[in-house]
């Protein structure tokens, strides 16, 4: 398959097999979609891997798949980001092929098929929101959050899982993730449990604190001191950026999309006067600069 686009696994034990989301959370929604089209997504992946199927697909493995799973997710948070409906659409698609691809290897292996994915997800949406199909009470976001977590433990606790080590505040954050998100997530949940600055200026006084502290490790030549205070002040910012409402990787991704489209600017004027950006001196760079940011400024 040339130019492939492919797999994502759930946790087996979220699985709970004979939890059938209501009639209420399978219905389409008024005028919208029903989702009936994901059959023909699934018959199109048995016959890729059929023994007569693809050789490319036919090679991959769980292992093989990994890189194209994570540059499908980084594809979807680009579409999100150029705003275009049709992009997002196409790489919601190929995001979608890599988990119904991995089901179909673990299907392969005895283990697991999409169906068991499907019904893993949609019965522990429906345990977990039963101030929507149980008639429980929710009133607010923080009300819906504190009883997702009871539900969880109690998931855990029917599957027999306190015996194991202790799963702790933080648990759940994936230490793959990418370092900016895990930070915000970590902080999240250490606020839930009211480990937290109480408004915007305490976490905005920690800033400044931890820069004094960076800006005394770079005084004294303190290399290792350096590497961590560098990290107290970026991880202090993701918790700012919470304060305000402003995802910090969503917040970076901007600012390097703006630095990117300035640079390339520059780049190009100085190229148009016939001269590689690397031979100009830092002041007539700086002037190139100033003129891209002018040119490229939000209106």
């Amino acid at each position: 398959m040339p130019d492939p686009d492919r797999p994502a696994r759930p946790d087996p034990r979220d699985q709970h097999q004979g939890s059938p989301a209501s009639p209420e959370a399978t219905a389409a929604p008024p005028g919208g979609q029903s989702g009936a089209r994901f059959a023909e997504l699934c018959a199109i992946m048995r016959r890729l891997l059929a023994d007569d199927g693809c050789p490319w697909d036919r090679e991959q493995t769980l292992a093989t798949l990994k890189p194209y799973l994570l540059e499908e997710t980084y594809e979807v948070l680009d579409a999100l980001d150029g705003g275009s409906p049709a992009e997002h659409c196409d790489e919601l698609g190929d995001l979608l092929l890599q988990i119904v691809f991995q089901a179909a290897l673990r299907e392969r292996a005895g283990e697991f098929g999409i169906d068991d994915v499907v019904a893993a997800i949609a019965g522990k949406m429906v345990r977990r929101h039963p101030h929507v199909f149980a008639g429980a009470r929710a009133d607010s976001a923080a009300e819906v959050t504190a009883q997702w977590g009871r539900i969880k433990a109690a998931e855990r606790a029917a599957r027999g899982e306190p015996d194991r080590p202790r799963r702790g505040t933080l648990d759940g954050v994936p230490p793959a993730a990418p370092a900016l998100l895990q930070a915000q997530r970590v902080g999240e949940k250490a606020a839930q449990v009211g480990f937290d600055w109480p408004d915007v200026r305490g976490v905005r006084d920690k800033v400044d604190e931890e820069l004094r502290e960076l800006d005394e490790a770079l005084a004294a030549g303190d290399a290792r001191g350096t590497f961590e205070e560098l990290g107290d002040v970026l991880f202090t910012l993701t918790r700012l950026g919470a304060k305000v409402g402003v995802p910090p990787e969503d917040a970076l991704r901007a600012c390097i999309a703006r630095f990117r489209a300035r640079f390339e600017a520059m780049e190009a004027a100085a190229e148009a006067d016939g001269r590689p950006l690397a031979e100009l001196t830092l002041d007539e760079k700086d002037v190139l600069w100033r003129r891209a940011k002018a040119a490229l400024r939000r209106p």
